[in-house]
């Protein structure tokens, strides 16, 4: 049997969770997870997916200010456990703990390293225009996502993928992957693969400023922007005063003859970049709901029922 210290946080972590808790040779002792936090409009306190996970089963869960206090790398070093598997934790782990399981620490990265080191994996492959990206188990070190690899798995990517809907299919990914991973590691029926020099790049972590929209870009530019930041923190552009929200666009036939404008036509709502137009199927306007293609067609107050000038900045 595997003693298992699990440390996540978000959502993406939970089906790599839910795999080491569905095998039979695995035991996950500890969870360790962030802080709670407050967020939202009221500021409540709340707590991480991976803690509401662990507690409905029944699992000791831990939340430390930093895994740099002394206490907390003494009691990681005393517990002896097998090995460590770390997705989406959001601190940075010590030498010390790095060396404290037996077999080392697993990470499960979302993207096929060495592209794509770093913070928003997701959203950058998105962006930049990849075709493929999957998921990768490395062995880590004290590097950014730079410790020998274990196991890959891949995926494609289309104009049409979003944020949100690779974020799943890459978190289903990793579970299975890093079960077989870290039973390999632990028969000593594995290859540790070092990462090539070439091909590195980093993922710099999203801001709200990278989600402004600039239609004077080419069209295939403007729609990986809009689906990298679907849904956080959500490609936007102005309407007058009005941030308009944008999350799911598709290329249409046609162009204007200047980019950013806004107009419906035939039940479509269009807007033009530099090189072509584009069909927008859901947005959120300022105070509303996200809204899909027939309530935005249908609705009685939007900037689009006569053409609008798009732009950078609110005038």
């Amino acid at each position: 049997m595997l003693r298992v210290l699990f440390a996540g946080t978000p959502d993406f972590a939970v089906p790599t969770l839910d795999a080491l808790l569905h095998d039979s040779n695995i035991c996950v002792e500890y969870v360790l997870t962030q802080p709670d936090r407050r967020s939202g409009r009221g500021q409540r306190v709340s707590k991480s997916a991976i803690k509401s996970y662990a507690l409905e089963a029944e699992i000791p869960v831990r939340q430390p200010e930093t895994l740099k206090d002394p206490e907390e790398i003494q009691w990681i070093r005393e517990k002896n456990f097998d090995a460590m598997v770390v997705v989406a934790f959001g601190q940075i782990l010590t030498a010390e703990i790095l060396e404290s399981p037996r077999l080392g620490c697993l990470n499960v990265h979302a993207s096929l390293l060495p592209r794509w080191r770093g913070a928003a994996p997701i959203q950058r492959c998105i962006e930049a225009g990849d075709s493929v990206t999957g998921v990768t188990i490395i062995l880590m070190d004290e590097g950014l996502d730079t410790g020998p690899m274990l196991a890959k798995a891949s995926t494609t990517i289309t104009d049409q993928t979003t944020t949100v809907e690779l974020h799943n299919r890459l978190a289903k990914l990793g579970g299975p992957l890093l079960v077989e991973a870290l039973k390999q590691l632990a028969d000593s029926n594995h290859q540790l693969i070092k990462q090539p020099a070439e091909g590195i790049t980093y993922a710099q972590k999203v801001s709200t400023q990278h989600a402004c929209i600039h239609w004077n870009r080419k069209q295939s530019t403007v729609l990986r922007q809009i689906h990298a930041f679907n849904p956080i923190p959500g490609a936007f552009t102005f309407a007058g005063l009005s941030r308009i929200k944008i999350f799911s666009v598709r290329k249409a036939k046609g162009s204007a003859p200047t980019a950013g404008l806004l107009w419906k036509e035939n039940q479509k709502i269009l807007i033009s970049t530099q090189t072509g137009n584009l069909e927008v199927l859901e947005c959120q306007l300022p105070g509303g709901k996200r809204l899909e293609l027939e309530q935005m067609a249908s609705h009685q107050s939007a900037p689009w029922l006569k053409p609008t000038k798009l732009t950078e900045q609110p005038r």
